[in-house]
């Protein structure tokens, strides 16, 4: 009788797994492609078994309802994990509002974690903040943020997608990013600024003189002045960021729920 009891319970560890993988594909740290997929594979397993023995799992039936369910299941974990890696993009964007100023606009390196071609300030800032949450065990609150998702979204039940306020709230995860964005690289711009103004009033009273030569030494220079002077700023900016992560997933997880 053992064996019939879980052999029902089968389809409900299924939708557990396809909630796990879909956000294994997109949360941040998880999702990397330095990662090996087998890896990905069986720790997403493991850790679907864990919350196996967790979650009440009612009986499915086989049918068409369940293949929709495991479509929910999958573009939920899509979803979650995905407003948090659009969030924690700010920290490239504000590499490249910073590259942009310091003229290595022109200089990508690739991303190993990403597979594209991001800022050389952006990627640096980036790992530095890679390093700070896996410091603090911030992954570990990611990996809480799946697991209670099924206080705010049911395995059972049905997801809205095309409700408007999820859409506002996207928009809204949007606004934030570039918000912090702009704080990141407020310090630096700002310092990029007064020195280009510094170079004009130069240029007009020393004409001898070639600022385009001595511009670009310069604003590298000062920026990387900058970035040692304000890096104490950017861990607390990170920990705002990451506050902001478990906001917009917690968010998120209950207007799926409906709440």
């Amino acid at each position: 009788m053992l064996e019939v009891f879980e052999l029902s319970k089968l389809p409900g560890f299924i939708l557990i797994f396809a909630r796990v993988i879909g956000f294994f594909l997109t949360i941040p740290v998880f999702s990397y492609r330095n990662l090996p997929r087998t890896h990905k594979l069986g720790f997403a397993i493991f850790l679907s078994w864990i919350m196996f023995y967790t979650v009440d799992i009612p009986v499915f039936l086989l049918n068409g309802q369940f293949i929709l369910l495991i479509l929910k299941e999958l573009i939920v974990g899509i979803l979650i994990g995905l407003i948090a890696f659009i969030i924690l993009g700010a920290i490239q964007i504000a590499g490249g509002f910073i590259d942009f100023q310091m003229g290595f606009a022109i200089a990508n390196v690739m991303d190993p974690q990403t597979g594209i071609q991001s800022p050389l300030i952006g990627q640096f800032l980036y790992t530095i903040t890679l390093l700070f949450l896996i410091t603090v065990d911030a992954h570990h609150l990611l990996l809480d943020g799946i697991f209670y998702s099924y206080q705010y979204i049911e395995i059972d039940q049905m997801v809205p997608f095309q409700n408007d306020s999820i859409v506002q709230f996207v928009m809204e995860s949007f606004s934030q990013m570039f918000l912090i964005a702009f704080q990141m690289s407020i310090p630096i711009v700002g310092c990029l600024f007064l020195v280009d103004v510094a170079l004009g009033i130069v240029a007009r009273t020393v004409p001898q003189l070639n600022v385009f030569v001595v511009g670009l030494p310069l604003k590298i220079f000062v920026s990387f002045v900058v970035i040692f002077v304000f890096l104490g700023i950017y861990v607390t900016l990170i920990q705002q960021l990451f506050e902001t992560i478990l906001n917009a997933m917690r968010g998120l997880m209950s207007l799926f729920g409906g709440a």
